[in-house]
C-alpha cells in the first residue's frame, strides 16, 4: 500500500541562474527564427562563463537572420535579464556563435515529402502529469517554489528590492496527510545580493515573498527557514558557475512528482517532439484531471525519428481514476492528432512564444492572449465530460 503521509521536496531557479540564462539565450534564438519564418528549424544550444556566450547547434531558416542578429538576439536576452555585472554583462561578454546548417539526413525524416507527413524530429518518451494539488493542477512543491522567485524577480524587476541580484535558487518541502499538500517543513532560498549586504537582511527581505507565495498557515518553522546559509551570494549567474542549456528539466516539468523522457525543452522549434510532444501529454493530462476524470494523471507518448504516428500512448490515473484508463486513452488519440503536425497545429506552435518559458516552469501557466502556453487551455473538459 502506497504511503499517503510523507514529505516531498521541489527546487526551482531563477532566469539569472546560470543554467537558466542559456534557457532563455537558446528560446531568444528560437523565437528570433519562428518570427521570420514559422517553419523555420532550430537546435540551439548555448554555454555561458564568466563574461562569454557560446552558441552552437543546427538551423534552417531565412537568410536575413545573419550572425549580428543572432548575437544581439543573445545580448538583449541577458539585458532582459538584468545582468551588468563586472563578471557578466549583457553588453560586455564576448558572443561566439557556431550554428551551421541543419543535417540534411534528419531534415529529409522530418519533411513531409509526397504521401510522407511530417515526421518526429527524433526518437524518444515524453510524459505528460496533472494533479489536483493546486488551481493549475500542478503538483503544490513545485508551484511554490517557483512562485517564491518569481515574486523576488518583479521585486527586483520593478526596484522594490534593490538589495536582490538575478541568480537564485528556492526549494520547498512540503508535508502530505492521506496524500494532499497541509503545511511546509522546510523552506530553502538562496539569492544573489549587493556587496555589503548582511545575511538577516536578505532573509528578512526573502521572508515576506515567502509567506505571499504559500498559503495562509503554510510556513514552516524559523529553525527550518534558510536563507543564503553559505552566509554570502555576491558573486552568481554565469560568473559564479557556467551554465548550460536543458540542465533543468526537472525544474522545467514537474519537480521530480513526475517522470521524465529526459528531452531537454528550450532551444528547438516545435519540430522537436522533446519539446511538442510533452506540451501534449501535459495538455491531455491537465483536461483530464479538470474533467473530473481522476485526481492524477500520467500520460506517456513515444515517437521514432522520421515516422509520423506515436509509437504508444499510456495513461495511469495512479489509482485515483473514475473510469477506464483504456477508455481515456482511446479518446485521447481521437480528440487530438498526436503526430507532430498535428501537435503543432492544435497547440498553434509555430509562433514565437519560447522565450517566455524559458523561467518559472514550462506548465501550470495561464495562457496568453498572444498564443503562449496554449497546452494549459482546458478547451477538452466538455468532450471528456460528455463521454463519460
Amino acid at each position: 500500500m502506497k504511503n499517503s503521509n510523507y514529505l516531498f521536496t521541489s527546487e526551482s531557479v531563477s532566469e539569472g541562474h546560470p543554467d537558466k540564462v542559456c534557457d532563455r539565450i537558446s528560446d531568444a534564438i528560437v523565437d528570433l527564427y519562428l518570427s521570420q519564418d514559422p517553419y523555420a528549424r532550430v537546435a540551439c544550444e548555448t554555454l555561458t562563463t564568466t563574461n562569454r556566450i557560446v552558441l552552437a547547434g543546427e538551423v534552417r531558416g531565412p537568410a536575413s537572420i545573419t550572425k549580428d542578429l543572432i548575437e544581439q538576439t543573445a545580448r538583449d536576452a541577458v539585458k532582459a535579464i538584468g545582468y551588468e555585472q563586472e563578471g557578466f554583462h549583457w553588453k560586455n561578454s564576448a558572443v561566439d556563435i557556431f550554428l551551421h546548417e541543419q543535417s540534411a539526413d534528419i531534415a529529409q525524416g522530418v519533411d513531409a515529402a509526397g504521401n510522407k507527413d511530417e515526421g518526429a524530429g527524433d526518437q524518444g518518451i515524453m510524459f505528460g502529469y496533472a494533479v489536483n494539488e493546486t488551481d493549475v493542477l500542478m503538483p503544490a512543491p513545485i508551484y511554490y517554489s517557483h512562485n517564491i522567485l518569481k515574486s523576488l524577480a518583479e521585486a527586483r524587476h520593478n526596484g522594490t528590492e534593490t538589495i536582490l541580484g538575478p541568480d537564485s535558487k528556492s526549494q520547498v518541502t512540503l508535508a502530505y496527510e492521506n496524500g494532499k499538500p497541509v503545511r511546509a517543513t522546510s523552506v530553502v532560498v538562496s539569492t544573489q545580493h549587493v556587496e555589503g549586504v548582511e545575511t538577516e537582511e536578505v532573509r528578512e527581505v526573502v521572508r515576506k515573498y515567502v509567506l505571499d507565495a504559500l498559503p495562509d498557515g503554510w510556513m514552516c518553522p524559523e529553525d527550518e527557514f534558510y536563507v543564503n546559509p553559505t552566509g554570502k551570494f555576491v558573486i552568481g549567474g554565469p560568473d559564479g558557475d557556467a551554465g548550460l542549456t536543458g540542465r533543468k528539466i526537472i525544474v522545467d516539468t514537474y519537480g521530480g512528482a513526475a517522470p521524465h523522457g529526459g528531452g531537454a525543452f528550450s532551444g528547438k522549434d516545435p519540430t522537436k517532439v522533446d519539446r511538442s510532444a510533452a506540451y501534449a501529454s501535459r495538455y491531455l493530462a491537465k483536461n483530464v484531471v479538470a474533467a473530473g476524470l481522476a485526481d492524477k494523471c500520467c500520460i506517456q507518448v513515444s515517437y521514432a525519428i522520421g515516422v509520423s504516428k506515436p509509437l504508444s500512448l499510456y495513461v495511469d490515473f495512479y489509482g485515483t481514476g473514475n473510469v477506464s484508463e483504456d477508455q481515456v486513452g482511446n479518446l485521447l488519440m481521437e480528440l487530438m492528432d498526436l503526430s507532430p503536425r498535428g501537435i503543432r497545429e492544435h497547440l498553434k506552435l509555430n509562433n514565437p512564444i519560447y522565450q517566455r518559458t524559458a523561467a518559472y516552469g514550462h506548465f501550470g501557466r495561464e495562457p496568453d492572449s498572444d498564443g503562449g502556453f496554449t497546452w494549459e487551455k482546458l478547451d477538452l473538459v466538455d468532450q471528456l465530460k460528455s463521454a463519460f
